[in-house]
């Protein structure tokens, strides 16, 4: 049988929001949970996020998956909804949606819930400064006293662009066109206006702006948010484990190459394993040869001073891949490791070590993606 597996551990999804939770002690926490929770699959990790005060999803389709699972708290529609029929879904199925172009606005004053609806409550969106979704300063202005005057309840909301990188200056000029835009409209339309400012990136970089409510997304899963930080760092754990198994072994001669392409050819003779995983699994066909897998044998007391002694009664080797990842395999070096190798031996791809981050780094992207874009192939597993 194949064997990629993707394994979920909710301990460290909710570990690491009370991480968020400690850096943010007096905003409410708005989790993210859209692009099926970062690859992690929304069934599995809601039980695990039951500490926070709502979730946030980027469609209704996935606001739908979160209430027929069973999550019974707010409901933030990030993108807001897409049509007049969706505003009355939300309604319908009690979420707040964030209002951030004109037909949204429309849809929301024509179609006015009532009085106890979650969906009276409104993210409105202005555009400090990222250029992608919310209204300007004197629209703003204008939407925020219309829904007002429509008795619903308003949390202002923007998205940083660069929270990532603290010293970026357009960080400071979008804190500031964000603080007089609040202090506004407290002053001019009403004092309960609330704010949120913050993502994962925001909530570590700036803790003197987390104002009402903050939005944690890739920092609950174990990922580091931010550029100068990792996340051991950071005190976040990973949240899934990428694995498979070594199906055969086989050794490569000097000058013979590996793969297609031939990119990289062997300059001694080289032992290599081949392992169950590829780009159709979601692993980056663009790791470049800096790129290591972590390989679990059996523990003996002969092992390499070079490998790490586990809890579990294995050793564990880093190895580097070798030539172009295929779509259903890739190709190890194991030379350093025991000549007696099982060929059920676990492959990790991705979880403690290496991490997700540092295999992201070679592969020329961000952890975000690889996480995101894994395939239906794998097995999904929870530890217990």
């Amino acid at each position: 049988m194949r064997t990629a597996t993707v394994t979920i551990d909710p301990l460290a999804l909710t570990h690491n929001l009370m991480q968020a939770k400690r850096l943010a002690p007096k905003s409410k926490v708005l989790a993210m949970v859209k692009a099926n929770a970062y690859g992690h699959g929304v069934a599995m990790i809601l039980p695990a996020l039951q500490q926070a005060d709502g979730v946030g999803v980027a469609s209704f389709t996935e606001a739908l998956e979160a209430r027929q699972l069973g999550w019974d708290k707010a409901i933030g529609l990030v993108e807001g909804v897409f049509s007049a029929d969706e505003w009355q879904q939300a309604i319908d199925y009690d979420c707040s949606c964030v209002i951030h172009h004109q037909p949204q606005l429309d849809w929301a004053l024509a179609n006015i819930p009532s009085s106890d609806s979650a969906t009276r409550i409104v993210w409105l969106k202005y555009n400090t400064g990222m250029n992608r979704l919310g209204f300007d300063y004197q629209q703003t202005i204008e939407a925020a006293k219309q829904l007002h005057q429509a008795a619903f309840q308003l949390i202002l909301t923007t998205h940083f662009a660069n929270a990532d990188d603290r010293k970026h200056p357009l960080n400071a000029l979008q804190i500031q066109r964000f603080d007089e835009m609040l202090a506004l409209l407290k002053k001019t339309v009403s004092e309960d206006v609330q704010g949120s400012l913050c993502n994962s990136a925001g909530l570590v970089n700036f803790p003197e702006h987390h104002y009402d409510w903050v939005r944690p997304g890739i920092m609950l899963y174990g990922s580091s948010p931010v550029i100068d930080k990792s996340a051991s760092e950071l005190n976040l754990k990973p949240a899934m484990e990428f694995s498979a198994q070594i199906m055969a072994l086989s050794t490569v001669n000097t000058g013979e190459a590996i793969g297609y392409g031939s990119r990289w050819i062997a300059d001694k003779p080289t032992r290599t394993a081949l392992v169950s995983i590829g780009y159709g699994d979601g692993y980056p066909r663009a790791v470049n040869d800096e790129t290591h897998v972590c390989v679990l044998v059996k523990s003996k007391t002969e092992d390499s001073e070079k490998s790490n002694q586990s809890d579990q009664g294995y050793t564990s080797y880093l190895c580097p891949v070798r030539g172009r990842v295929a779509m259903d395999m890739i190709v190890v070096d194991v030379s350093a490791l025991p000549e007696a190798l099982p060929l059920d031996s676990k492959v990790v791809l991705w979880g403690n070590a290496p991490h997700v981050d540092d295999v992201a780094a070679q592969a020329g992207t961000i952890g975000y993606e690889l996480l995101c874009r894994l395939s239906a192939r794998p097995a999904r597993v929870q530890t217990i």
